[in-house]
């Protein structure tokens, strides 16, 4: 592996284990009634927790079979529950010397157990509830008005649905659901902008599979993300192609008058690489031009390039609080749904799938049904 790999996986893995650290402490101090034994084995639960996730991460980049994807199921859904058992930890100890100081009870030894074991059964409702939340997909209908639209164009529909994430956890069921959800809009045209798959080791063609057989009229365009450039990209991209979806790798195709593009997510990170990818496409200013761009960004150069309509997704809205709050620090309004830059208009999806643990808490996973105006 190379060196950054390394070090990144050793900082994560450092951040978990004391998070687990912080919350089998604030655990001990709440419950002072454990007996040895109980906190030994507590102990020994929180530190085989600990390397859970990184342990099956690494297992599902090498391996795809039953048991590596029940672990790193296991391992995904435990680390949801770790951030809400996290920030409980934090709010306990504040709810806590809140109490002390306000002498609020007589004797407040007395609450330590009953506030610890609210604000725990509060964390594990919120994991709970965001398991469920993630498996309900939403629809949401956008009319889309797009200037110099050929009249081929008004009426037609179109789906988006973004970062699907493919693999162990999110399996061939769950691509046949997708699909069958939108082939129920009789689309005419569907856009996928990126993570269509995890990244991790899987059979590519048999996720695929539900694909094969989904044949709007005008075509499924495609553009690679962050997930599938974790490696090498042209696997996936090859298996892309094979289940009968165009690949748009830094091109521009057009469909029936109106320009489809997409750019490569390595590309999009640069700044003077994104301007040069778009400008060598040429598109006419004249022409109603649409944008398959995995993350929600490069805007200015977007528009100077003459794109009517950049489609995205990679936010997830932030999965999960308080994630929800950091990202839409960094993406801001276009964090999710339609918004307008100047002569831009950009929708991002908050993305159909999850990527880690399948948990969402203050998003919704969507697919999006466009109907141009």
């Amino acid at each position: 592996m190379k060196a950054w790999p390394v070090l990144a996986i050793l900082v994560i893995q450092v951040i978990l284990f004391l998070a687990h650290v912080f919350i089998f402490s604030t655990c001990i101090a709440f419950w002072p009634g454990l007996t040895q034994h109980a906190a030994a084995n507590l102990r020994a639960t929180m530190l085989v927790l600990a390397f859970s996730f990184v342990v099956a991460s690494l297992l599902s980049f090498r391996f795809s079979n039953p048991a590596v994807r029940l672990i790193y199921w296991l391992a995904s859904v435990w680390l949801g529950f770790l951030n809400f058992f996290f920030w409980a930890s934090w709010i306990l100890w504040l709810a806590w010397f809140a109490v002390k100081a306000s002498h609020a009870a007589p004797d407040p030894a007395t609450l330590r157990m009953p506030l610890a074991a609210t604000m725990y059964a509060l964390a594990a409702l919120a994991g709970m509830y965001g398991l469920f939340n993630a498996r309900i997909i939403r629809v949401r209908r956008i009319p889309i008005q797009i200037d110099n639209l050929p009249a081929s164009w008004r009426g037609r529909r179109a789906v988006l649905f973004s970062d699907l994430h493919l693999g162990p956890i999110n399996g061939v069921r769950f691509c046949r659901r997708m699909v069958a959800l939108a082939s129920s809009f009789n689309p005419d045209i569907v856009f996928l902008p990126g993570d269509l798959f995890d990244g991790t080791h899987t059979e590519l063609d048999k996720l695929l599979e539900p694909f094969r057989t989904f044949k709007p009229p005008l075509g499924i365009y495609f553009s690679t993300g962050n997930h599938e450039e974790f490696s090498d990209a042209r696997h996936y991209i090859e298996a892309i192609r094979r289940a009968g979806i165009h690949v748009l790798a830094n091109e521009s195709a057009n469909v029936d008058g109106v320009a489809v593009a997409g750019v490569l997510y390595h590309d999009s990170t640069h700044i003077i690489r994104m301007k040069a990818v778009l400008d060598g496409m040429g598109i006419d200013r004249e022409q109603p031009a649409i944008l398959l761009n995995h993350a929600p960004t490069r805007l200015p150069i977007v528009e100077q390039a003459g794109f009517s309509l950049q489609l995205s997704g990679h936010t997830h809205g932030g999965q999960f609080l308080p994630f929800t709050w950091i990202t839409r620090s960094v993406f801001g309004p276009f964090t999710g749904g339609l918004h307008r830059f100047g002569g831009l208009q950009v929708y991002t999806s908050t993305g159909a799938g999850t990527w880690g643990p399948p948990m969402r808490v203050g998003t919704r996973p969507e697919i999006v049904f466009f109907t141009f105006e």
